[in-house]
């Protein structure tokens, strides 16, 4: 399996799918059977949230509680290990009335041993603090080729914050907001850490399209969430289900070439219906 970083310059890949929180639509979400999903349907990238627990392991949640995922009203963080991984989770995306699973809390490292050279990962840390550790972490796993690390870099503080953080040899993601007045100077900002791809929110889809060339001339991939969240404005993946040119085709055609979304599936079979 090739390098992250090498995978997304490829000029002729397809456009990258992100399954959120693993393939959770018949596993439940952030667990190593989503994961395991996310490689059977066909996804590029699986993103994972981590957190660590109050015994000092990393492991992979969203929430800060385990009440939508495992009914327990508790900060997850409170919970060592050896207890987290006696919880069943939910299946899904959790919630009341979902049914529980034979699946369990699982650790970062327990997550790259899976991934390691089958899937790459996004790993969206719940506290940047950890970014050195987990760093250090895929390092020891043999894993830092196919992981990226992720925060925003809109200001000379966040850029300077990134600059001190060892996570030689993990690929890193800013996340940034292009708007068209503030375009130029954020890619300046950006240009001093030359991130390989840019999880990015835009106000106009036309910002995106009219400064193609410069995204292309920075070696910077966009990716961008159609989630079903107030953050993706119109660009959701509910929408995209019955009219995927209107939502996924745009994006395509604006020069996107990362979709991190719900629906996996869906937008694999689309992205081979355009190459049809």
């Amino acid at each position: 399996m090739t390098h992250y970083k090498d995978y997304i310059a490829d000029p002729l890949r397809d456009c990258a799918i992100v399954a959120h929180r693993g393939a959770w639509r018949g596993a439940p979400e952030n667990s190593l059977a989503a994961i395991e999903r996310a490689i059977a349907v066909g996804a590029d990238i699986v993103e994972l949230d981590v957190r660590k627990s109050a015994d000092g392991e990393l492991f992979i949640m969203h929430d800060d509680t385990l009440l939508r995922m495992a009914g327990i009203d508790r900060d997850a963080e409170t919970f060592t290990i050896a207890e987290l991984q006696a919880i069943t989770l939910r299946e899904d995306d959790g919630g009341e009335g979902r049914a529980m699973t034979d699946q369990r809390v699982p650790t970062l490292r327990q997550a790259l041993e899976i991934i390691r050279g089958r899937i790459f990962a996004d790993l969206d840390l719940k506290d940047r603090g950890l970014f050195s550790e987990v760093a250090a972490c895929a390092r020891e796993m043999n894993a830092a080729p196919y992981v990226d690390l992720k925060t925003r870099v809109m200001t000379r503080e966040e850029l300077d914050w990134v600059r001190e953080q060892n996570i030689e040899g993990v690929p890193f993601m800013a996340m940034a907001k292009f708007t068209a007045e503030d375009l130029q100077e954020t890619m300046a900002l950006l240009s001093q850490i030359k991130p390989f791809m840019c999880e990015m929110r835009f106000d106009h889809i036309e910002t995106i399209t009219e400064n193609r060339q410069l995204f292309r001339e920075a070696k910077m991939a966009l990716w961008t969430n159609t989630l079903n969240m107030a953050e993706s404005g119109e660009w959701r993946d509910e929408t995209a289900l019955t009219d995927p040119d209107r939502i996924w085709g745009r994006l395509m055609e604006a020069g996107i070439s990362v979709f991190q979304t719900d629906e996996p599936e869906a937008l694999k079979a689309y992205i081979k219906a355009r190459r049809a």
